[in-house]
Protein backbone atom coordinates (compact mmCIF):
# COMPACT_ATOMS: atom_id res chain seq x y z
CA UNK A 1 0.00 0.00 0.00
CA UNK A 2 3.02 2.57 0.87
CA UNK A 3 3.94 2.21 -2.61
CA UNK A 4 0.79 3.34 -3.94
CA UNK A 5 0.32 6.08 -1.99
CA UNK A 6 3.41 7.68 -2.49
CA UNK A 7 2.98 7.25 -6.25
CA UNK A 8 0.03 9.33 -6.43
CA UNK A 9 1.83 12.16 -4.09
CA UNK A 10 5.28 12.17 -6.83
CA UNK A 11 2.73 12.12 -10.28
CA UNK A 12 3.03 8.69 -10.92
CA UNK A 13 -0.59 7.19 -11.71
CA UNK A 14 -1.54 3.98 -10.49
CA UNK A 15 -4.70 3.67 -12.93
CA UNK A 16 -3.92 3.73 -16.91
CA UNK A 17 -7.15 6.28 -17.25
CA UNK A 18 -5.42 8.83 -18.33
CA UNK A 19 -3.07 7.54 -20.47
CA UNK A 20 -2.51 8.56 -24.18
CA UNK A 21 -4.10 6.20 -26.41
CA UNK A 22 -1.42 5.90 -29.04
CA UNK A 23 0.85 4.96 -25.65
CA UNK A 24 -1.86 3.18 -23.78
CA UNK A 25 -1.16 -0.61 -24.40
CA UNK A 26 2.46 -0.71 -24.57
CA UNK A 27 2.21 1.36 -20.98
CA UNK A 28 -0.41 -1.43 -19.64
CA UNK A 29 0.94 -4.28 -21.02
CA UNK A 30 1.59 -6.72 -17.95
CA UNK A 31 4.11 -8.95 -19.48
CA UNK A 32 7.44 -8.75 -20.87
CA UNK A 33 8.46 -5.63 -22.51
CA UNK A 34 11.55 -7.46 -24.16
CA UNK A 35 9.28 -10.23 -25.22
CA UNK A 36 7.16 -7.73 -27.03
CA UNK A 37 9.68 -5.83 -28.65
CA UNK A 38 11.48 -9.03 -30.00
CA UNK A 39 7.69 -9.81 -31.82
CA UNK A 40 7.81 -5.88 -33.59
CA UNK A 41 11.22 -6.28 -34.95
CA UNK A 42 13.43 -8.20 -36.66
CA UNK A 43 16.42 -6.67 -34.62
CA UNK A 44 16.36 -6.03 -31.19
CA UNK A 45 19.44 -5.35 -28.86
CA UNK A 46 20.04 -3.49 -25.77
CA UNK A 47 22.72 -0.67 -24.87
CA UNK A 48 24.22 -0.35 -21.83
CA UNK A 49 25.15 3.32 -21.39
CA UNK A 50 25.24 3.94 -17.21
CA UNK A 51 25.90 0.69 -14.79
CA UNK A 52 27.31 1.14 -11.24
CA UNK A 53 26.59 2.27 -8.04
CA UNK A 54 24.86 5.52 -8.12
CA UNK A 55 21.99 7.66 -5.96
CA UNK A 56 18.85 6.74 -6.97
CA UNK A 57 16.51 9.60 -8.36
CA UNK A 58 14.18 11.01 -5.10
CA UNK A 59 11.34 8.97 -6.17
CA UNK A 60 13.16 5.40 -6.10
CA UNK A 61 14.89 6.30 -2.67
CA UNK A 62 11.43 6.80 -1.34
CA UNK A 63 10.08 4.01 -2.88
CA UNK A 64 12.72 1.37 -2.47
CA UNK A 65 13.46 3.29 1.19
CA UNK A 66 16.96 3.87 1.01
CA UNK A 67 18.49 6.77 2.93
CA UNK A 68 19.59 9.97 0.64
CA UNK A 69 23.02 9.76 0.50
CA UNK A 70 22.72 6.10 0.14
CA UNK A 71 24.12 4.40 -2.96
CA UNK A 72 22.25 1.77 -4.73
CA UNK A 73 23.21 -0.39 -8.28
CA UNK A 74 21.88 1.41 -11.15
CA UNK A 75 21.63 0.16 -14.46
CA UNK A 76 20.56 1.89 -17.69
CA UNK A 77 20.19 1.06 -21.22
CA UNK A 78 18.67 2.04 -24.71
CA UNK A 79 16.36 -1.18 -26.01
CA UNK A 80 16.80 -0.72 -29.97
CA UNK A 81 14.02 -1.97 -32.30
CA UNK A 82 15.67 -2.49 -36.22
CA UNK A 83 18.55 0.18 -35.05
CA UNK A 84 16.21 2.44 -33.41
CA UNK A 85 16.20 3.15 -29.80
CA UNK A 86 12.35 2.76 -28.73
CA UNK A 87 12.80 2.18 -24.62
CA UNK A 88 15.23 4.41 -22.54
CA UNK A 89 15.14 1.37 -19.21
CA UNK A 90 16.02 2.50 -15.72
CA UNK A 91 17.09 -0.37 -13.04
CA UNK A 92 17.25 0.33 -9.35
CA UNK A 93 18.42 -2.20 -6.63
CA UNK A 94 19.66 -1.55 -3.02
CA UNK A 95 23.68 -2.44 -2.71
CA UNK A 96 22.62 -5.02 -0.04
CA UNK A 97 20.41 -6.79 -2.30
CA UNK A 98 23.29 -7.53 -4.73
CA UNK A 99 24.60 -9.81 -2.44
CA UNK A 100 21.83 -11.59 -2.22
CA UNK A 101 18.78 -12.71 -4.84
CA UNK A 102 19.79 -10.05 -7.25
CA UNK A 103 23.74 -10.58 -7.52
CA UNK A 104 22.89 -11.71 -11.45
CA UNK A 105 22.14 -7.89 -12.22
CA UNK A 106 25.74 -6.86 -12.12
CA UNK A 107 26.69 -9.18 -14.83
CA UNK A 108 24.03 -8.92 -17.23
CA UNK A 109 25.94 -6.62 -19.91
CA UNK A 110 23.94 -6.25 -23.12
CA UNK A 111 21.37 -8.69 -22.32
CA UNK A 112 17.57 -7.78 -21.55
CA UNK A 113 16.90 -7.74 -17.68
CA UNK A 114 13.19 -8.32 -18.79
CA UNK A 115 14.48 -11.87 -19.64
CA UNK A 116 15.81 -12.69 -16.02
CA UNK A 117 12.95 -11.22 -14.62
CA UNK A 118 9.95 -12.94 -16.48
CA UNK A 119 11.98 -16.85 -16.75
CA UNK A 120 12.15 -16.78 -13.29
CA UNK A 121 9.06 -18.15 -11.28
CA UNK A 122 10.30 -17.14 -7.66
CA UNK A 123 9.86 -13.17 -8.99
CA UNK A 124 6.94 -11.15 -8.47
CA UNK A 125 6.07 -8.17 -9.78
CA UNK A 126 3.83 -4.98 -8.45
CA UNK A 127 1.83 -2.59 -9.97
CA UNK A 128 2.67 -0.38 -13.09
CA UNK A 129 2.37 3.10 -12.08
CA UNK A 130 2.37 5.91 -15.21
CA UNK A 131 3.69 9.26 -15.40
CA UNK A 132 4.13 11.98 -18.25
CA UNK A 133 7.92 12.92 -17.88
CA UNK A 134 8.57 16.68 -18.99
CA UNK A 135 12.23 17.75 -19.58
CA UNK A 136 13.27 18.82 -16.44
CA UNK A 137 12.00 15.14 -14.86
CA UNK A 138 15.29 13.08 -14.14
CA UNK A 139 14.76 10.25 -16.11
CA UNK A 140 14.39 12.32 -19.14
CA UNK A 141 17.61 14.22 -18.28
CA UNK A 142 19.26 10.95 -17.82
CA UNK A 143 17.65 10.00 -21.00
CA UNK A 144 19.35 12.86 -22.90
CA UNK A 145 22.84 12.32 -21.30
CA UNK A 146 22.96 8.82 -23.53
CA UNK A 147 22.15 10.64 -26.41
CA UNK A 148 18.56 10.10 -26.73
CA UNK A 149 17.55 13.40 -28.50
CA UNK A 150 14.57 12.35 -28.19
CA UNK A 151 14.46 12.63 -24.31
CA UNK A 152 13.84 16.46 -24.88
CA UNK A 153 9.71 16.31 -26.22
CA UNK A 154 7.47 15.14 -22.75
CA UNK A 155 7.43 11.26 -22.94
CA UNK A 156 5.70 8.69 -21.15
CA UNK A 157 6.92 6.31 -18.66
CA UNK A 158 6.16 3.00 -16.44
CA UNK A 159 7.49 1.22 -13.19
CA UNK A 160 6.92 -1.39 -10.98
CA UNK A 161 9.07 -3.30 -8.40
CA UNK A 162 10.05 -6.54 -9.07
CA UNK A 163 10.14 -9.25 -5.94
CA UNK A 164 12.40 -11.50 -5.02
CA UNK A 165 13.01 -13.43 -1.42
CA UNK A 166 12.02 -9.95 -0.40
CA UNK A 167 14.40 -8.09 -1.89
CA UNK A 168 12.92 -4.98 -4.09
CA UNK A 169 14.07 -4.18 -7.56
CA UNK A 170 12.86 -1.27 -9.47
CA UNK A 171 12.42 -0.81 -13.07
CA UNK A 172 11.34 2.09 -15.32
CA UNK A 173 11.00 2.22 -18.72
CA UNK A 174 10.64 5.88 -20.30
CA UNK A 175 9.30 5.23 -23.89
CA UNK A 176 10.44 6.91 -26.65
CA UNK A 177 8.67 8.60 -29.73
CA UNK A 178 9.82 6.24 -32.44
CA UNK A 179 8.28 3.10 -30.35
CA UNK A 180 5.14 4.22 -32.34
CA UNK A 181 6.51 3.63 -35.44
CA UNK A 182 7.29 0.22 -34.46
CA UNK A 183 3.83 -0.85 -33.04
CA UNK A 184 2.22 -0.54 -36.81
CA UNK A 185 4.94 -1.51 -38.55
CA UNK A 186 4.35 -5.37 -37.55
Amino acid sequence: MRFRLEAAAQGWLTTPFFLPREFRRWLTDQGSLTRRLRGHCRDFSVRPVRVGFARPNQDENDLLQLRTDELAYVREVVLNCDGRAVVFAHSVVAAGSLRGPWAAVTRLGSRPLGEALFSNPLVARGSLQYRRIGARHALARQAARAGLAAARAPLWARRSLFILRGHPLMVTEVFLPAILGGEGAR
